[in-house]
């Protein structure tokens, strides 16, 4: 069942966009009727065997096949989720994950806590508080996930590591597009990120422009999935939590869709890549009681996390 706000929405997108209805109803395809919060065909990615799993958000599986020159075996799998809300919840919530630390630049997870997800892992380490956020991108860089990667690494040896890159996922780093500008700043706007735009028809930016910087972006963040597949101990697997559409054809309405809109389960959004690497020993694990691991300040304010969310491209 819909909620007051969601029918708001609706009526509002039959207004401002058919597009945006029309995702509405595949959305309802997908999730049965909205009765499924995940893609329950999907991957368990917690069960699988690694010592590191690498997470690059919104990484499709033919980008990653196409550009990667890292060492190991690729498979394509099919991930629990089109959004990174649905792959927290169909892999981590109220599973015992203290075996676990969670090294993240999203701040997807934070804000799950006050609503839906409840994970149980040894420790979480939030790189996009303040000291490693990047006020000139508006994100969190590789090269910052990497080093907090590596620092953790070090200091929970008996754990296994869940790194959570932000690339290949918007805001595009050293694109040379303004696409935060072609985005609606009004916050009483429905949606104002840069793929609701692009749903609209009415950014200024071509399919073409907009694709070259998505994969422009996934250039940016292999260098430091290298760098942590080199300097890592143990079995090591590169994912995805989702993929993203670039205009591609959703179903069963068969409108351009484009970003990775939660419960459109279209291939394009739930093939992700699957790269396993091993060098030297493996880890040796141990499960322990969580503990109160955050960077920076104790307490996240939720605006922060508003504000943190919006620049990465979420919308309220």
């Amino acid at each position: 069942m819909l909620s007051k706000r969601q029918l708001r929405r609706v009526a509002t997108w039959a207004v401002d966009s058919p597009n945006l209805l029309a995702r509405q109803v595949n959305r309802a395809y997908h999730t049965r009727a909205f009765n499924r919060e995940f893609n329950h065909d999907g991957v368990s990615v917690v069960d699988e065997d690694w010592d590191t799993l690498i997470v690059l958000d919104a990484c499709r599986y033919d980008l990653f096949e196409e550009r990667h020159d890292l060492p190991g075996t690729l498979s394509a799998r099919e991930s629990r989720a089109a959004h990174t809300s649905e792959f927290i919840l169909g892999n981590f919530h109220e599973r015992d994950l203290t075996d676990t630390v969670y090294v993240t630049a999203s701040p997807i997870l934070e804000r799950g806590y006050q609503h839906k997800y409840d994970p149980s892992f040894h420790a979480v380490v939030n790189v996009w508080q303040e000291d490693g956020w990047d006020d000139e991108y508006n994100t969190v860089l590789p090269e910052t996930m990497a080093e907090y990667a590596l620092e953790t690494a070090e200091r929970y040896p008996n754990k296994r590591l869940i790194v959570h890159f932000m690339q290949p996922h918007y805001p595009f780093v050293g694109s040379g597009l303004a696409l935060d500008k072609e985005t609606v700043p009004d916050p009483e706007e429905i949606e104002t990120d840069v793929w609701h735009e692009m749903m609209r028809e009415r950014a200024s930016i071509t399919r073409e422009e907009i694709t070259e910087a998505y994969h422009r972006n996934f250039d940016v963040v292999q260098p430091h999935v290298r760098e942590l597949l080199d300097e890592l101990s143990g079995k090591s697997v590169v994912t995805s939590d989702h993929g993203n559409m670039l205009g591609e054809r959703a179903r069963p309405i068969p409108i351009r869709e484009w970003g990775h809109p939660d419960g459109v389960y279209t291939p394009e959004l739930v093939t992700v890549p699957w790269l396993e690497y091993e060098s030297g020993p493996r880890r040796e694990v141990v499960a322990e009681a969580p503990i109160d691991e955050t960077e920076g300040d104790d307490a996240v304010e939720d605006d922060v996390v508003t504000e943190r969310l919006r620049n990465l491209g979420y919308a309220e």
